[in-house]
Formats: structure tokens, sequence, C-alpha cells
């Protein structure tokens, strides 16, 4: 706590981003106290300006952060927080506050990848999902050998599409490879954020060799 610097009115801003697909979900602002309880309870809790009052995110809702993390910034005046959401981030009902784009491109491949998973661990939980009407509950009830071997087939569509130059195929079968991927993770006991930190570690330069 001695690393953060309250502004003169005692709130520090929080940055809310998804821990799985880095999406950037909401900007709020924390007094000491929100940040005590969010680093306590290890859910988001916030400082509302508009009702000067300590808010629990999804205490009504039900649309709860499960924080995995907290960032503080080099000047200690800003946080980031990394959650794993259990609903909407917007009180619209969309998954993030920042849904309306004034320029440049808001595509983000991983965050469909990791909302793609949620829902198939959703099947998954659900012990009423009925295999016959969905595919999801089918292939998971099938176990990991059909789902390996679904990933293998759908591994070399896109390869077939590749080599054949057909471009618009090769989007198709890829989209097919990482939702049978994403149920193989289910199965595998992966979760997203792992392959995640998996790919941003590798991105990260190697440590020169000592002198």
């Amino acid at each position: 706590m001695e690393d953060v610097r309250f502004g003169a009115d005692g709130l520090v801003p929080a940055v809310v981003q998804d821990a799985a697909t880095g999406r950037v979900l909401t900007v709020a602002y924390m007094d000491r106290t929100a940040l005590e309880r969010t680093l306590s309870s290890r859910q988001t809790w916030f400082w509302s300006r508009s009702r000067q009052e300590l808010w629990h995110k999804g205490a009504t809702s039900g649309n709860t952060q499960d924080v995995r993390g907290v960032l503080v910034d080099c000047d200690g005046d800003a946080l980031v927080v990394l959650v794993e959401p259990a609903g909407p981030a917007c009180h619209t009902g969309e998954t993030t506050c920042f849904f309306r784009t004034l320029s440049g491109d808001d595509a983000q491949p991983f965050a469909a990848v990791a909302e793609l998973a949620r829902t198939i661990a959703a099947r998954a939980a659900d012990a009423d999902a009925d295999p016959e009407s969905s595919y999801t509950a089918r292939l998971l009830a099938k176990g990991i050998d059909t789902v390996c071997k679904k990933v293998g087939e759908e591994a070399t569509e896109v390869v077939i599409a590749a080599k054949g130059r057909e471009r618009g195929q090769v989007v198709y079968e890829s989209a097919d490879l990482l939702y049978h991927l994403a149920v193989l993770w289910q199965e595998a006991g992966v979760r997203p954020d792992e392959v995640a930190a998996e790919l941003a570690r590798r991105a990260r330069p190697a440590p020169s060799p000592a002198a």
C-alpha cells in the first residue's frame, strides 16, 4: 500500500483488465478502503464518485470480478487490476465498457478465443447440457481421444486450405481449429491465460549473457 499514491481527493484510478484476454473492461476509482477490500477479498471494490460511496462490483448484478493480480505503475498513481469476470463489466450488458470505436481497428482476436473458452467451460459445468442439442456437450461427452482426433483433423484442413491458396477457407478452417483447440484445453484443464502467458514469455527478449 505504501507504493500507491492517492490523489488529493483520496482516489487512485484503476484500469480493470481481463486477465485472460488483456482486454480493458472498465476504468474506475479506488480509495484506500476499496483497495484494501479488493486485495483481501480478491474481488473488485471501487469508490463511486457520483454516489460518494463504496461499491462491490457485481453485488447486485452477480457480475463479479475475481482478482488475479494488481499492478501499480512507476509513479504509483495508477493501478491495473487483472480479473476473471463472471459476467459483463458494463451496465449496458456489454462485455466491456469500451465497446464503441472512435477510430482504428477494434479487432482483439485472443479476446474472442477466451470468450469461446468460457462458453465451453460453461457447457462442461452444465450437468443438464443435452449432448443431442449441443455439439460442444456431445464432443465433451466423448472424451479426450475424440477431441484430440478432431484437433488433428482440423489442423490438416487448415494446411490443405493454405496449400491451395484458398484464403477464405484458411480463415474458416482456422476458426474450426481454434474452437476444437479450446475444447481440448477444457479437457486438459488448461486456461487461455496460461497460453497467453507462455506467448508473452516467448516474446520477451532473451537475457544478455553475463560479461
